[in-house]
């Protein structure tokens, strides 16, 4: 399943298309870069097009460590879950499982480098948090629908929902420090940009790399799996903000 917002708005995809996706080619073995423009460019009979997707393509499948800033510069923590697992006999709430609790012990150590008053946390990893270390923690929660279903949010729901509790203003929040899973880290520092945030990985901070073979999202058990579905996702934001701006020529 690909994750997608179910209703992208113009301003956000031009705010998303805005901010500066870095495919680092240089820190590539060279000639690479050029070779996969070149050959491109060979398979679609195109080279207007392939210098175009080339770059894309090195970002999206070649770059996976997130921008990062130091400690000392951070005002908020905002922290992605990664997974779940399944509920209790008896249960209708999913438990949040390991995953989610060394996301919530690097986004307490984030606090700790920094000093940053808040802490946002997609409600998995704040269920880690409460009461820790005098720590303040705002929780994202589903959204109960009218139907009584809930509905989970994602990466996209989860950052409008913080930009919500800062008044709709994210400036607010100062310098974003983003936890996530490393490999969801890039895709989440991406989206936080899209909502207007300030956002980084912090400098030196590990953040959580092994996958859960119990979580009850099945393209978080897996490294391959999920790799293909971050790509995907990534290559559906693209997808939908070169639409947006299209739509505004």
């Amino acid at each position: 399943m690909i994750e997608r917002r179910s209703l992208l708005r113009s301003a956000f995809a031009t705010a998303l298309f805005s901010v500066v996706r870095i495919s680092r080619a240089d820190a590539l073995p060279q000639p690479f870069p050029a070779q996969l423009e070149d050959a491109l460019g060979k398979a679609l009979g195109d080279k207007a097009v392939a210098a175009k997707l080339a770059p894309v393509l090195l970002d999206v499948g070649f770059t996976w460590e997130a921008p990062a800033k130091a400690a000392a510069g951070f005002q908020t923590v905002v922290a992605y879950s990664f997974g779940n697992r399944p509920a209790l006999a008896g249960g209708s709430r999913p438990e949040p499982g390991p995953t989610n609790q060394a996301l919530a012990m690097a986004a307490l150590e984030a606090r700790r480098r920094s000093g940053a008053a808040t802490i946002y946390a997609q409600w998995e990893i704040a269920s880690f948090l409460h009461g820790r270390e005098g720590v303040t923690v705002v929780a994202i929660n589903p959204v109960a629908l009218p139907d009584h279903t809930v509905k989970y949010l994602s990466t996209d729901g989860v950052a409008e929902a913080v930009v919500g509790f800062a008044g709709g203003d994210a400036t607010k929040l100062g310098r974003v420090c983003v936890i996530g899973h490393h490999d969801h880290a890039k895709r989440c520092v991406e989206t936080s940009r899209g909502r207007g945030m300030d956002a980084w990985a912090m400098e030196g901070l590990a953040l959580p790399v092994t996958y859960d073979r119990e979580s009850d999202q099945p393209w978080t058990r897996d490294r391959e799996i999920y790799l293909i579905h971050d790509m995907a996702a990534q290559l559906m934001q693209i997808r939908a903000t070169a639409i947006a701006t299209q739509s505004h020529l």
